[in-house]
């Protein structure tokens, strides 16, 4: 196993690493569970470990998406942007409910809260729309990776922010022109996108957003799309 310094890493990042992720097959079958400090690591990740992840895309009654640039502070990806919120559901009873991916959904509404601010009450998680899921992995350094199955959650709503400075650094809402010269910008080398938020905006987010009032048209709970 490698040797973490833990000592160069933030306190409060450093305290979440101990979170049991939930482990899954390519299939996304759960097959156990591990912290999130292994899930993370380049070397397990290249020995095939594979953990179940969510992407919530929030927008508000403008159709205008909430984007968050992530916090210098985070171990994977510090200082890149990134959709609304995107996190881990954990292996316990709550988050590991697989009917209607209730679990997963419980797991956003959590780190909505966590994350920006959002009263739960505000994100029940009935009112998400769970259209998908994404295969993905991308290292961010050296040391640290991502290897998931991103179940992928779409909101409209009007919420109160009130962010985490040691999640997010920025945040803000824009428009799919806005977002298209954001992308340009993330081709230029002038900002960072994640990996994940780079291959749903290429791959899906457009034709989804063309069509928040219409979006059972997307839902498709058998096909996991490998990237």
């Amino acid at each position: 196993m490698p040797e973490v310094d833990v000592g160069k890493l933030d306190a409060q990042q450093t305290q979440l690493l101990s979170e049991m992720c939930i482990l899954v097959d390519a299939d996304d079958r759960r097959v156990g569970a591990d912290t999130k400090r292994n899930c993370h690591l380049n070397a397990n990740i290249d020995r095939g470990l594979l953990h179940r992840a969510f992407s919530v895309f929030l927008f508000d009654a403008d159709d205008r998406l909430l984007l968050q640039q992530r916090s210098d502070a985070k171990i994977t990806f510090p200082g890149c942007f990134t959709n609304s919120c995107c996190s881990h559901p954990l292996s316990n009873p709550r988050e590991l409910e697989e009917a209607e991916a209730m679990g997963v959904r419980r797991a956003a509404q959590r780190r909505l809260e966590a994350e920006l601010g959002i009263p739960m009450e505000a994100v029940p998680p009935e009112e998400m729309n769970y259209l998908t899921r994404i295969h993905y992995k991308a290292q961010s350094d050296g040391l640290w990776g991502e290897h998931e199955i991103d179940y992928i959650l779409f909101m409209r709503k009007n919420v109160m922010l009130n962010p985490d400075p040691n999640e997010i650094k920025s945040y803000c809402y824009v428009t799919k022109e806005e977002l298209r010269e954001l992308l340009k910008k993330a081709a230029c080398g002038e900002i960072k996108l994640t990996p994940w938020f780079q291959i749903i905006a290429d791959a899906f987010l457009f034709k989804w957003w063309d069509n928040l009032n219409h979006l059972d048209q997307f839902i498709d709970h058998e096909k996991i799309h490998r990237m």
